[in-house]
């Protein structure tokens, strides 16, 4: 599969939005969701373009959104241009619309009784929830399309960014396409990345929630999260680290919903079919090295002078890149030995070591466990590129971490 059809991109995903738009209508509804500042909103605002007069786009948490009557206003706006002909309607940040996946169902069960020739697409940077709505409410009536922080073929392909300098750049600034303007500026780049993404997605996405009663608490998971990249970290830990301790299932719970907002994803240890993954600690991974700055409050460290935590903001990106990419992600440790991931997936079984900086072979003897371990997954070796020779002289397959963050491995 071509680099800019992947799973997750806004290519793949403005790829087979226009396929399913070119079908006959009307069809199922089609959910775009992930993370802020990824595209979704400029995605929209071209296809609806590209109808050519017949394509109505709303921004659903627009003020006017909020007047009585909007929606209804809207739905017979849209249906009055599928009475002249094929039709689109575009619904952006559509979980801001209390009540929005009943409101949707009664419109797609009107839509095909009429047999009104209009599709209809919303987007939601949520993916909690878009996803928590469309499964209880709207069964068999939606296909739901991901899309992810862009990668580093992504910044090259559609932001000109230079390919020598794209991964690095995935691991010190992250892959939000917006940021891209701000990284001359430092403070200007921290700021965007405080005040457009990781402010709105904590304070307003999740603190929205029900669910989350305790924000300091959430705050403070998050802060450590963006704190402690790829490590491995037990609840326990984690509850004895933060000021607001709190129930250690409660902190379990913000866990899943920042996976599910697309920020932090908390790995599992590999345990085949056990139960014991559960009950193991989880690695914790956050889903783009822009929220290491923008809620870790950091500079990006300088691989020379900080290799140590640049070895760390490394094993992140390519953690995180494997997990955006649809990839099944654990990680392996049997004491003392341990592992940086096990990923299953389309392109294999494998079992992953992260090496920055010189290595030798006493420095893979845990991959070397591991591999004797999971005689089903071979070993791979993540290392800086002009560094692969150690890692092949002792049997494993090695490849540059450059080129694992453009999927060329």
């Amino acid at each position: 599969m071509p680099n800019d059809l992947l799973p997750g991109s806004i290519q793949a995903a403005r790829t087979t939005l226009e396929r399913r738009l070119a079908e006959a209508a009307p069809a199922r509804l089609q959910l775009l969701v992930g993370p802020r500042q990824v595209g979704k909103t400029t995605l929209l605002l071209d296809l609806a373009k590209a109808w050519l007069g017949r394509g109505l786009y709303v921004a659903a948490d627009a003020p006017a959104s909020q007047l009585p009557g909007w929606r209804e206003r809207i739905w017979v706006q849209a249906c009055d241009l599928a009475r002249q002909g094929p039709a689109a309607l575009f619904l952006d940040e559509i979980q801001t619309q209390p009540g929005w996946s009943t409101w949707l169902k009664a419109c797609m069960d009107e839509l095909h009784r009429a047999r009104l020739p209009l599709h209809v697409v919303a987007t939601g940077s949520s993916a909690l929830h878009l996803g928590s709505g469309s499964r209880e409410s709207m069964a068999g009536r939606f296909e739901r399309l991901g899309v992810a922080q862009w990668s580093a073929a992504d910044l090259v392909a559609q932001l000109g960014v230079p390919a020598s300098e794209a991964a690095q750049r995935i691991v010190s600034h992250g892959g939000y396409p917006g940021a891209v303007a701000y990284w001359p500026e430092p403070e200007r780049w921290r700021a965007y990345l405080r005040d457009a993404i990781v402010e709105p997605a904590i304070g307003r996405d999740l603190m929205a929630l029900e669910a989350v009663r305790k924000p300091a608490l959430l705050r403070q998971v998050v802060a450590l999260a963006c704190g402690h990249p790829a490590e491995i970290w037990s609840l326990d830990k984690i509850s004895g680290s933060l000021t607001d301790r709190g129930a250690l299932e409660t902190i379990a719970h913000y866990l899943d919903l920042l996976r599910e907002a697309c920020l932090v994803a908390p790995l599992p240890k590999y345990a085949g079919s056990t139960l014991r993954r559960r009950r193991a600690p989880p690695k914790l991974v956050v889903l783009d090295n822009a929220l290491l700055v923008g809620a870790g409050d950091l500079q990006p460290p300088d691989p020379a002078s900080d290799p140590t935590r640049w070895g760390r903001w490394v094993e992140n990106a390519c953690l995180a890149h494997a997990v955006k990419r649809g990839l099944a992600v654990t990680y392996w440790r049997e004491e003392p030995w341990e592992a940086d991931a096990v990923i299953d997936g389309a392109r294999g079984r494998w079992v992953v070591e992260v090496k920055t900086g010189a290595y030798g072979p006493s420095d893979l003897r845990g991959l070397a466990q591991a591999a004797a371990a999971l005689p089903t997954h071979r070993p791979l070796v993540l290392c800086d590129p002009g560094r692969e020779e150690p890692a092949r002289q002792a049997g494993f397959t090695a490849v540059a971490w450059t080129e694992f963050l453009f999927d060329r491995w």
